[in-house]
């Protein structure tokens, strides 16, 4: 019970996090403004199923991928970070803590 208390806390945490951030795509003339985002997806998608799939194959390749994904996000210009409060960036953080804590111990230590 426990475990899916912590899961659900992670979600929430998530969620509130995500609140602030949009995601937008843009019609462009020119192909190669499109690559990274293009890119970023492939990167992305490339390094979830390496270190979901093949941990021990890859190694720290899923990480690398993770990495360059997130970076081509951002050079794509396809990102918006709203502002947050920093009351709700507490709240947000503090569920992604105790929810790890719950799923990794079973408790929440003080």
């Amino acid at each position: 019970m426990t475990k899916l208390l912590g899961i659900g806390l992670l979600v929430f945490g998530v969620y509130l996090l995500g609140q602030n951030i949009i995601f937008v795509t843009h019609a462009s003339p020119h192909i190669w403004r499109d690559i990274p985002a293009g890119g970023s997806v492939l990167a992305i998608m490339g390094g979830v199923i390496s270190l979901l799939f093949f941990q021990r194959i890859t190694g720290n390749l899923g990480w690398i991928l993770l990495g360059i994904g997130a970076v081509l996000v951002f050079l794509s210009g396809g990102i918006i970070l709203r502002g947050t409060s920093l009351w709700e960036f507490f709240v947000a953080f503090l569920a992604l803590a105790g929810g790890f804590e719950l799923i990794t111990s079973g408790s929440i230590r003080f």
